[in-house]
Formats: C-alpha cells, structure tokens, sequence
C-alpha cells in the first residue's frame, strides 16, 4: 500500500511539473490582441464578434481586460477579470447603455460569454499550483505526442467545472486541447490550432470550442497580437472599466 501511495504521488508531482514547465514556456509580462469570434449554433445560424483583449500579470494574480469593438449591439462593453491565488476571480461589466459598473457573480460564470461558446469563466486563469492534477498517460492529438492531465481547482468554490482533462504538447508545451466536465457531463471542448512562433513563443492562433449538448460551435481567430507591450495599468481597475480606451 504504501508503495502504491508513493507511485500516486509521484504522479501528481509529475503533472504539476508539467504544468508549471508549460507556464514558464508562456510567460510573458503583458499581451493584446484582437479576436473575431465566429459562433454557429444547431440550425447552421452564424453570428460575429470582435473584440480587444489585453492581460497583464502572472499566472494566478493576472488581470484580463476585454472590450468589444463589433457588431453595433455590444461595442463598447468591458469585462475586467482580476485573478487571485488563494480566492475565486473577482469579474466586473461595464455597459455604454447603463454608463454603470456591476460585478458579474460567481454562479453566473458558466453562462454563455455573449453567446459565444466560451462561459466568463472560461476566461480566467490559474496558476499551476492551484490545482490538483494527476498524470493520466500519454495521448496524441493531430498527430502531435501530448501529455493528458486531469486537474481539480483545490480551491472552495472557485469553479463550476468538477473537473478538467487537457492535452499538453511534448515538443513545446502548448495546451492543444482542453475538456471541462461537471459531474460526468463533457460541458465544453477547447482545441487551439495554428500554431505559430510569436517572439519566440509558439502560440495558437485559432480556438475553437464547442458545446456538444447544445451543438454549438465557436471559432476565434488572433488578429495582431503583441508580447511585453506598454500597457496602462490603470485601465484595468473598476475605476478604468469605464473609461475610453
């Protein structure tokens, strides 16, 4: 028994390691880019998003400003994210209609991001060490070796998601693939493609994810996206939300 104890551990400490090693593959002090979102549902109806995304700060304490520039109905809403170790995201909006500021609550997370496929929390991020994670064996997607890991948020009610399986690449550490589950149900798939060297960091630059129970699918395209950009700081705060950029 205690073998196989000692066994399991080095497999969590395998994974964490992988984890972290991806991290430090992507880390970058800031990034921008402008995403054009293709969502397309059961009946083959589509429609189109753009926005502006910009992140500064590491895994885990990073804080995610987004902006829609398009269509006509959205342009100009803000969501800041501010991400946090040891608590649950903290998410705001802000609207050109209202002129106000509301906090998005944390049970609302997993609903639709604009109806897009991506849930708002989908777009949080965590460290490494914020998960407990376990080395499931090898796996192979588009050809490319990868490593399978499940990870579990270890921290109390931070996710709606029960758990997640991603699929590292060996020869770079990108994440090609990610599955979020609740319970036993598959809730949302995430595959990144095209992936492309950006200031030396191999980045994918076509996301697609997809909600197999509604059968629905969303295509996001990086337009002119840039690493270890000046950005202004103040703008990602509840105070900045507002403000034109």
């Amino acid at each position: 028994m205690a073998a196989l104890l000692v066994a399991a551990a080095a497999r969590c400490q395998d994974a964490r390691q992988l984890l972290t090693e991806a991290q430090r593959h992507a880390h970058v002090a800031s990034v921008r880019y402008e995403g054009v979102a293709l969502t397309s549902n059961a009946a083959g109806a589509t429609t189109e998003k753009h926005w502006r995304f910009e992140r500064i700060g590491p895994f885990g304490e990073s804080k995610i400003l987004i902006r829609f520039l398009s269509p006509a109905e959205v342009e100009g809403v803000a969501i800041l994210i501010l991400n946090h170790r040891d608590t649950p995201a903290d998410a705001w909006m802000w609207t050109p209609a209202s002129g106000r500021v509301r906090s998005i609550a944390l049970e609302s997370r997993l609903t639709r991001f604009f109806g897009t496929d991506f849930s708002f929390e989908d777009l949080e991020e965590h460290d490494a060490s914020q998960y407990d994670s376990k080395l499931l064996g090898d796996a192979s997607l588009d050809g490319a070796p990868c490593w399978k890991i499940e990870c579990r948020l270890n921290q109390a009610n931070a996710s709606q998601y029960t758990y997640a399986h991603l699929w590292l690449r060996k020869d770079d550490y990108v994440l090609v693939q990610l599955e979020n589950f609740q319970g036993s149900a598959l809730l949302r798939r995430i595959v990144n493609r095209d992936v492309r060297k950006v200031q030396g960091i191999p980045t994918p630059h076509l996301i697609e994810i997809t909600q197999p129970a509604r059968r629905t699918r969303t295509v996001l395209r990086l337009e002119k996206l840039e690493y270890n950009i000046a950005l202004d700081e103040s703008a990602f705060s509840v105070e900045g939300l507002g403000r034109k950029p």
